[in-house]
């Protein structure tokens, strides 16, 4: 073997050794390498209380009608049927639950027909049904 070729397999196998060290110091007078930026954190999935007042009132009220379709009642989770009452917006919503309201589907009584419940179970009640459709 010559000693341009003893030269250069000896350098390659230099070279080729140290690639996988990463405790290797920068030769004198070389730039220092530029750490790539850590990724940004994933977002943290947002926490979603559960509407436990919407839940109960409308196990104890609503789910009388709702939970069959009695008298047109859209059923919670039938994202077909509360799809156009959704797009009316929450204040329409509440509004016919509230003080009911006959429509081409059907009717819904004040109130669900309970009179004893407060304007806030009302319109839990229609949030967590809303909430089951979308």
């Amino acid at each position: 073997m010559n000693k341009t070729t003893l030269l250069l397999a000896t350098l390659s196998l230099a070279l080729l050794s140290a690639c996988g060290q990463k405790d290797t110091p920068a030769p004198a007078g070389a730039p220092a390498p530029v750490a790539a930026p850590a990724p940004a954190p994933a977002p943290a999935a947002p926490v979603v209380a559960e509407n436990t007042v919407g839940k109960s009132v409308y196990g104890k009220v609503c789910a009388m009608c709702h939970a069959v379709g009695a008298a047109g009642a859209p059923k919670p989770g039938d994202k077909t049927d509360w799809a156009p009452r959704i797009a009316q917006g929450n204040d329409t919503l509440y509004k016919h639950a509230l003080e009911g309201f006959t429509g081409a589907k059907g009717l819904m009584p004040a109130r669900g027909a309970n009179a004893t419940l407060s304007d806030d179970e009302v319109k839990a009640a229609v949030d967590y049904m809303a909430d089951q459709s979308r």
